[in-house]
């Protein structure tokens, strides 16, 4: 009979690992920051038009969080160990290691769709306007920097109501709701801040583009019969 320890009966492998990426990178870039290397610089998501975008940070943005604080890490890695366990474990690792970079390059891509809407063509311009007064066009550009696994978690979190509809959350612990509705308000409630541009630094659009490349590989997943259309009702 195998046996398993501590370690390994809190998540699953794929779930428990990408937690502890997620906290050890989120320590070294707190380090290195004190020795001038900034990794959210280096590795976090730039605008397509920067000087500093590199095609990977599509993959390496998701895993960062040291700008975003400890809550911000915390509450993804909790949601990540809360929804994702599960999710795993009835899809197995592999599958649930690539719906998880998949959600954070869509993700990805809709921040920088988001950023295109927002700036248009800069090239006509030498300066833009900003707290700190009027910079550069290409420093400002390579100002803006997305972090974090929000994009992934929201995948996961889509996920979870499309294949869990009836089981309850707990919002704050005392709210039961079902997990459909909690998602379908939450994807609302992400719309409307993006559209009405409230909610500070936190990249909505970014989200939602974690749930939508989500819904899309599960629908294709499922037309191609590799999961079933419906787990519980």
């Amino acid at each position: 009979m195998q046996q398993t320890s501590v370690w390994t009966r809190w998540a699953p492998p794929v779930t428990r690992n990408l937690i502890v990426i997620n906290i050890l990178l989120w320590l070294a870039s707190l380090a290195m920051l004190r020795h001038g290397i900034d990794l959210d610089s280096l590795f976090g998501l730039h605008y397509f038009a920067a000087s500093d975008f590199r095609l990977y940070q599509l993959l390496t943005y998701g895993l960062l969080h040291s700008r975003a604080g400890l809550d911000h890490v915390l509450s993804n890695m909790f949601a990540l160990w809360m929804f994702g366990s599960s999710i795993e474990r009835l899809w197995g690792s592999q599958r649930f290691l690539i719906y998880y970079f998949i959600c954070g390059i869509s993700a990805g891509l809709m921040q920088e769709l988001s950023w295109l809407y927002e700036l248009g063509d800069l090239s006509a311009y030498s300066g833009v306007a900003t707290e700190q007064g009027i910079i550069p066009v290409a420093s400002y550009m390579n100002q803006l920097i997305t972090i974090g696994a929000s994009g992934s978690v929201f995948g996961i979190l889509l996920a979870f109501g499309v294949i869990f509809p009836n089981v309850r959350i707990y919002i704050y612990f005392l709210f039961p709701m079902k997990a459909k509705y909690f998602v379908l308000l939450y994807g609302l409630l992400e719309l409307f801040l993006g559209v009405s541009n409230t909610g500070g630094s936190v990249a909505h659009f970014a989200h939602l583009g974690g749930m939508i490349g989500g819904l899309i590989l599960i629908l294709l997943w499922r037309k191609k019969g590799e999961l079933p259309n419906d787990y519980y009702r």
